[in-house]
């Protein structure tokens, strides 16, 4: 059976960091495209920071680009997501996913993505 599991989320203030990490059992994350999506109450999900299989290509969201960094430790079988300067906009449930085709993962069909974790909650608020 496969799981991702994120782990990280918290309670920060308005400007202050967090990382979240993703990492999975089933398989073997190093074989997967990797995107970071979040879902805020009342909103869609919506993808903020994906990367290839090979560690090569990566996409950020108008949102997020240049705060956020998505790096991948195929030795460890991680996926984090590096944030900096949260905002309050920023406060959402925050979802590993996994896919064989980056190209599905960024632009295909939440619902069609192999995997996907169960979320981790990023709270910002002063």
């Amino acid at each position: 059976q496969v799981q991702l599991v994120e782990s990280g989320g918290g309670f920060v203030q308005p400007g202050e960091s967090l990382t979240l990490s993703c990492s999975a059992s089933g398989i073997l994350l190093e074989d997967y495209a990797v995107g970071w999506f979040r879902q805020a109450p009342g909103k869609e999900r919506e993808g903020v920071a994906m990367v290839t299989s090979s560690d090569g290509a990566r996409w950020y969201s108008n949102a997020v680009k240049g705060r956020f960094t998505i790096s991948r430790d195929n030795t460890g079988g991680t996926v984090s997501l590096q944030m900096n300067g949260l905002q309050p906009e920023d406060t959402a449930n925050y979802y590993c996913a996994a896919d064989n085709s980056y190209i599905q993962l960024r632009t295909g069909d939440i619902n069609d993505v192999d995997y996907w974790g169960k979320g981790t909650l990023v709270n910002v608020s002063s």
